[in-house]
């Protein structure tokens, strides 16, 4: 294992068998990766005698306080991972200190502990109003985090609760821009438009807004029966068209067929198909017939036959009649 604070450690187990599972490592992240340093120290006029002995005493009370048991406070303070200590003097702002152990004076010198990390808040139901007048009620979300920390503790009372509540002006300004359809639709949109205005408001705070999430949004009954009842009415109209188009397409499908079928090789087929079915059958007296073309052909040859018999009987009449000439 190799350590150094200025680069990424990185920490291998041991191989082992197969059964014992497969070799992995893990990176360590960098120290200014997961805070960066926020130290930094102001200049500070001179506090004069009366300041020179306050803050000589609180070094001697302070050195007391690091005997055991002594009833002097200690001078050391803890600055956790995740937060920056701001150092006030007689109570004008003195310096930034990063995470660790931090010195200061008992009496002339007081620590603030200030959160770098990123925060939450919950913004609770609001009822908006949008451009086409109609209520809804919104329930969000608002990620924030302190980038500048003696900004936040002196130029604003409570960070967390004017964020709240420009966050909510500004959710009701946003809405009552938009129709309602596009509060629905669009809420990514909406969110962006949120958090565009209000970061614009929270830099002069030291304060960074990174996302703004639209978490619920509630309708009033009516309106959401309403847009129940029209969005039942576009399906049930998308399913009539679609019905529509497949009988189109059916009616094209079985005319096609009606012009295969009434062609005469069809009809020879589905002839055939009949005979063949009609053979099987065990019980039926079958009566073969011809085909169409084989019935032509044998009522043409009936006439032929006939115009023949009628030629033969005319002649005989006719040799009748010449021998009944010659007798007489």
């Amino acid at each position: 294992m190799t350590t150094n604070s200025q680069e990424s450690l990185e920490i291998v187990k041991p191989s082992y068998s197969a059964a014992a599972g497969p070799t992995y490592s893990k990176k360590i992240s960098k120290k200014e990766d997961m805070q960066r340093s926020f130290a930094f120290e102001w200049d500070h006029p001179e506090s004069g005698a009366y300041g020179s002995l306050v803050d000589n005493l609180g070094q001697f009370f302070g050195v007391l306080g690091l005997v055991p048991c002594c009833c002097c406070a200690n001078p050391y303070k803890s600055v956790q991972q995740g937060t920056v200590g701001l150092v006030t003097k007689f109570g004008e702002l003195y310096k930034a200190v990063d995470p660790g152990l931090v010195k200061i004076n008992i009496l002339s010198e007081k620590l603030h502990i200030v959160s770098v990390k990123i925060r939450m808040i919950e913004i609770p139901k609001q009822t908006c109003i949008t451009k086409d007048n109609v209520n809804v009620d919104l329930t969000s979300v608002t990620y924030f985090s302190i980038v500048e920390p003696e900004k936040a503790v002196f130029n604003i009372d409570n960070v967390d609760g004017a964020l709240a509540e420009r966050t909510k002006t500004t959710l009701r300004q946003v809405v009552g821009t938009r129709n309602l359809q596009d509060v629905i639709e669009r809420r990514e949109e909406l969110a962006e438009a949120i958090q565009e205005v209000i970061s614009q408001t929270v830099q002069n705070w030291g304060v960074t807004c990174h996302d703004i999430l639209i978490k619920d949004l509630n309708l009033p009954v009516t309106v959401s029966h309403a847009l129940s009842m029209a969005a039942e009415a576009k399906r049930i109209g998308e399913s009539k068209i679609i019905t529509a188009k497949a009988e189109v397409e059916s009616a094209k499908l079985m005319r096609k067929a009606a012009d295969i079928l009434a062609s005469k090789p069809a009809m020879q087929i589905r002839y055939l198909d009949a005979m063949q079915q009609m053979a099987k059958s065990a019980n039926s007296k079958v009566i073969f017939m011809p085909g169409s073309g084989e019935i032509e052909r044998q009522a043409g040859d009936k006439v032929l036959e006939e115009a023949g018999q009628g030629s033969s009987l005319s002649n005989r009449v006719t040799d009748f009649v010449s021998l009944q000439e010659s007798t007489n």
